[in-house]
């Protein structure tokens, strides 16, 4: 992974590092989410909307049930986080935010790179359908923007979350998936759960 990035200066670039996040990040990882989070609001429908966005509770719950995060580190402090989670057969984006003051410098692509070279599998986010500059995000990074009635099987295969948040939401793919590799994705994590327990059911809360 290149970690020269258009908007790190050479000096920031020297000071800052991805890791993985510990139990002691917790508050740091919240912190972040709250912050980034703001930028949601009037994107996501007022009856989606509540405050705290992420409740200290929920993000403890989420990380119990195997939500990881890797956290963007400068100067000894977290600046950026990413989380994953396994679900089924594939793998889920969860909470990628970077600190208002860090944002448009690359954090965030450096983080999705360091996630998609180290867990080479299929690649699912969901994000709202109003929140355009999320998903301009994620298609330059390759993921693909799939159609509605796709996105809607996947959102009640593998996550875990309101009929109203499905019809506001939208998701992205990487690699991309045909209407028919979706089919397949989907087809093979029914068959798996009837095999073996799987390592995470559906995600729950946000999408």
């Amino acid at each position: 992974m290149n970690m020269s990035q258009p908007g790190l200066r050479r000096d920031e670039q020297a000071r800052g590092r991805i890791r993985q996040c510990r139990a002691s990040d917790f508050y740091s990882i919240l912190a972040i989410i709250e912050e980034a989070a703001e930028a949601y609001r009037g994107a996501i429908p007022e009856d989606c909307w509540h405050e705290p966005y992420m409740p200290e509770e929920a993000l403890r719950n989420e990380i119990a049930r195997g939500v990881s995060f890797y956290g963007y580190e400068m100067s000894g402090e977290l600046i950026g986080v990413m989380g994953w989670e396994r679900v089924l057969n594939a793998l889920l984006i969860r909470h990628a935010y970077v600190r208002r003051s860090a944002q448009g410098r690359g954090i965030g692509t450096l983080l999705l790179d360091r996630l998609r070279d180290t867990y080479r599998d299929q690649w699912l986010v969901g994000t709202w359908a109003d929140a355009t500059w999320a998903i301009r995000f994620y298609q330059r990074n390759g993921f693909q923007l799939l159609d509605a009635p796709v996105a809607a099987r996947l959102l009640e295969t593998y996550w875990a979350i309101t009929r109203r948040q499905m019809e506001v939401s939208v998701v992205l793919a990487c690699p991309r998936l045909t209407d028919a590799d979706a089919a397949a994705l989907i087809a093979a994590s029914i068959a798996e759960t009837h095999l073996i327990k799987p390592p995470g059911g559906p995600a729950e809360g946000k999408p």
